[in-house]
């Protein structure tokens, strides 16, 4: 078997710094959500969470590729990068309230710290088409600050985060795609191959720890909120305690789902892969934007639920949240294809985010609870189906793919 792990190196602790500046952010996104609780507001809060996002994974990639704590001017890059990010933190409420500007502007300085960094000499490395795509993204957002607010502004950050993706983890996967079309099978294939260039491969163990570290980090988040919406309760009553147990045990049932089997199995499919970047991105940069964004909806929800009047709002954002986490962790995902099996699937998420009828029938920290519940019983369950996967995947994920896709193809042809 292929140790993914040889090789790989740890996360340094000047990036530890940096996750620490980008969890204030990601709290302000939150209290955002909570300040104004409507679905208009939780939509803007994920645009502002998909630009911090792709923020911060430029910092982790960067330090991923050719970082080195050892290393003086990496150290200096990444702190540089904390300025213009506590800067932008401390914004985030001014772009609910439509002035984006000082945001905009603190986004392309920090840009301009990345272009800088992969830029800068390294011995074998040549990211000068990073280093360009940065500044052009700096560009942009320094447009877009000096605009007044308004649908243009958003356009220009997303064509900036767009093109971000493809030149920092899908360049070398669109090449290797330009006209062909290849089968699915040939595509997993594509995905799992080692990228061209060595320069463009990812650490499989770094990632996953730093990924890993950075849900920790969200999950405190809602660890945090919970314990500060039931000391602000007015007594110790039974609000108070099923506020209490219920936030706390959904913050572990979601920490189980994540750590217990779906964390190693992206790494494990890293690992085989060479360090695809293209498969980074699928799993990592792209596949765990939503989940993120999920525990950051969770976490508002929780807070509006706690209060002594909360809205209609609150426990919808708990159950969409959690909807959201589970599908886009891909729990349910058993890699059968058969009809029933997609169905229940479907069936399990539409119960999940059917749980906030609850709240007509009971108050909204005893929905918390049942929503925990529910939580801890599907991290049980996923639990099984992720340790089947892992053992199916055995060490050649390309025919444990092409499998699932044999099995599909014998449910459609006897259906």
């Amino acid at each position: 078997m292929t140790d993914v792990d040889e090789g790989g190196k740890r996360v340094g602790w000047v990036e530890l710094y940096f996750d620490l500046v980008f969890v204030f952010a990601v709290g302000q996104v939150a209290h955002g959500i909570v300040a104004d609780p409507h679905w208009a507001r939780a939509a803007a809060a994920l645009g502002l969470f998909a630009t911090l996002w792709w923020t911060w994974i430029g910092f982790a990639v960067l330090y991923n590729r050719r970082g080195d704590d050892s290393r003086v001017a990496d150290r200096l890059f990444v702190l540089a990068g904390t300025i213009p990010c506590g800067i932008a933190a401390t914004q985030a409420h001014h772009v609910f309230e439509g002035h984006p500007a000082i945001f905009a502007a603190a986004m392309a300085a920090v840009r301009l710290i990345l272009a800088a960094a992969h830029r800068w000499p390294r011995d074998g490395i040549d990211q000068r088409r990073i280093s360009v795509g940065y500044a052009v993204s700096a560009v942009l957002f320094g447009v877009s600050a000096a605009l007044p607010h308004s649908w243009a502004s958003w356009a220009l950050w997303a064509v900036a985060l767009l093109q971000e993706a493809g030149f920092l983890l899908l360049g070398d996967h669109r090449q290797r795609r330009r006209g062909e079309r290849p089968t699915r099978e040939a595509r997993w294939r594509i995905m799992l191959a080692p990228p061209r260039d060595p320069n463009l491969a990812v650490d499989s163990a770094h990632l996953a720890e730093r990924f890993g570290l950075f849900m920790i980090l969200l999950l405190g988040e809602l660890v945090i909120t919970v314990g500060t919406a039931a000391l602000e309760r007015p007594a110790d009553d039974l609000g108070y305690w099923l506020a209490l147990v219920g936030g706390l045990v959904l913050a572990g049932a979601l920490w189980w789902v994540y750590f217990s089997s779906a964390a190693e199995i992206y790494e494990r499919m890293l690992g085989f892969s060479g360090g695809n970047p293209a498969l980074a991105y699928s799993l990592y940069a792209g596949g765990h934007l939503l989940p993120a964004f999920a525990l950051v909806l969770m976490a508002a929800g929780v807070d509006l639920s706690l209060t002594e009047s909360p809205p209609t709002a609150a426990v919808w954002f708990t159950t969409a949240g959690l909807t959201i986490y589970l599908a886009g962790t891909r729990v349910f995902a058993t890699g059968s294809h058969r009809w029933y099996f997609a169905l229940a699937r479907v069936a399990a998420l539409a119960a999940t985010a059917s749980l906030a009828f609850l709240d007509r029938v009971l108050p909204a920290p005893a929905v918390v609870l049942v929503i925990a519940g529910w939580a801890a019983g599907t991290a049980a369950v996923t639990t099984v189906i992720r340790r089947r996967s892992l053992t199916d995947l055995g060490d050649d994920p390309v025919a444990f793919l092409k499998q699932a896709a044999d099995r599909h193809r014998d449910s459609g042809s006897r259906g």
